[in-house]
Parts: C-alpha cells; structure tokens; sequence
C-alpha cells in the first residue's frame, strides 16, 4: 500500500503543476452554452454552472490547496520541533512554561481558533499559511517535547553535557537525527490537516476568495448544484480525499518502520 501511495501522490503532483503546460484550458473562461455540460471529451470533468472547466479549475485550485498545505504544514512543523526540543532538552522552569503554553493552545478546539481568526483577519494563500501554522504547531511540539526528554536521559547525552559540549553541537548533532523519523511522521499528518482545515474554512466562504479558488472553493461552488451536476464538487473532493488518504498511509508506513527499529534497538 505505501508503494501505491507514494506512486499515486507523485501522480497527483505531477497531473497539478505539470499537467497545466500541457492542458491549456482556461479555468475562468464563461461559456453560456455549456452550462453544467456532464463529462466528455470536450470537457473531461464537465462544466460548472457558469460553463468553466472543472479540471481547469481542479488543477489550479490544487496548486493553491497543495501549497498551503505543504508551506503552513512545514512552518508549523519547524515551530513544534524548535518548541518540543526547548522543552525536553532544557527541562525544568522552561519545559513547564512551554507546557503551560501548548495546553492553553490546545483548550481552544482547532477549527475554531481557526475560523475565530479568519474571521477578522480578509483570507488569502499567505494569512491561511500563517493561520495554520500558528494552530497546528501543538502536537507536533508534543511530540518532540516527550522524546527528547527520552534522549536526553541516555547516558551519552549525559557525558556530552558534562564534557561542556554546546547545546547547539548536542541538538543538531544527535538529537536531531533521532528525531528524524518522528518529525516525518507529524509532518505528513499535518500536510494532510491542513489541506482539509484550508478546504473546510474556503468552504465555509471564509478562505480563498474570487477569482481565485481552491479545492475547498470548489466544492462550496458546487454544493448548489449537487443534486442535478455531481461531478462539480465530486473532482475536487476526490483530490482531497486521493491526497489525505495517501499522505495518511505513507504516515503509518514511516511510523511502524520507526517502531521495527526501535524493538531491533
């Protein structure tokens, strides 16, 4: 299955940011005649209701959906690491006021903050990043925070320490390999989380807005339509799911390669 998912994901990169050089149907071109027109051969996922491209518009949605994905979920990533790291390495009054500070992060339910902050905020591809990253940052931290509390009770931590070795040296030297398989872990699940938190919020009208669009904006777009035109929210939404479902199995095959080692160990 990871082999599959791997080959499938490259598929869906390769059909969003190549594909469009080659398909070179414009995504905001109107056409009064071909209004909600079914898949064919003319339009190969059909036509919304203002006559537009759906795979036009699927493939340049998912640019955007995959870069706030990629971009919010690998800032948030480094923000947790950075977080996890301090915490677990330093231990003591640091530690607790970081704990402090990611259970007061972690009492607001995630979706929430992020609509209470979009709210106020006008949405666009860069305030969603940082929107993300700021609310997805917490598990990953978590995560880092409790295995480096691990790895800096092994013993050769312990005599680097004593030797005067920098912090610094200690860090990026052996904890960060260690952390390595972890840090993949939580950052395909957080890619996958924010691909589904931007296409829930640009669903709900509070992300990306028009003219530009994104998986989420398309699927809102077809929800009027639904019942008579399935296939102008079906395409984006299969994207979403393809994309989620693979990020998510490739997650589970890191992580119990990271546990075969660690039983070998």
């Amino acid at each position: 299955m990871f082999k599959i998912a791997i080959y499938l994901l490259g598929l869906v990169f390769i059909s969003i940011f190549i594909l469009p050089f080659f398909y070179t149907v414009s995504p905001y071109d109107l056409n009064p005649s071909e209004i909600l027109a079914s898949p064919s051969f003319s339009h190969i996922f059909g036509t919304d209701r203002l006559g537009r491209d759906v795979l036009a518009r699927v493939l340049l949605g998912g640019q955007t959906s995959l870069i706030i994905g990629i971009l919010s979920a690998s800032i948030a990533s480094f923000i947790g690491l950075f977080i996890g790291i301090t915490a677990g390495y330093f231990k003591g009054k640091i530690d607790k006021s970081i704990v402090i500070l990611i259970d007061l992060f972690l009492t607001f339910p995630t979706f929430f903050l992020l609509l209470a902050l979009v709210s106020y905020i006008q949405a666009s591809a860069l305030v969603l990043i940082i929107v993300i990253s700021i609310t997805g940052w917490m598990s990953m931290a978590r995560l880092i925070r409790s295995e480096s509390f691990a790895i800096g009770n092994k013993s050769f931590i312990k005599i680097l320490k004593l030797s005067n070795v920098s912090n610094l040296k200690i860090i990026f030297k052996y904890f960060a390999p260690l952390l390595a398989p972890i840090f993949l872990i939580s950052f395909t699940f957080g890619v996958g989380g924010a691909i589904l938190a931007e296409s829930g919020l640009s669903f709900l009208g509070l992300g990306i807005n028009p003219p530009d669009m994104s998986w989420g904006s398309l699927l809102s777009d077809g929800k009027a339509v639904i019942d008579i035109s399935w296939w102008v929210s079906f395409f984006p939404g299969l994207f979403i799911f393809l994309v989620t479902f693979c990020l998510i199995q490739i997650s589970d095959y890191l992580q119990q390669k990271a546990n075969t080692k660690e039983v070998i160990n």
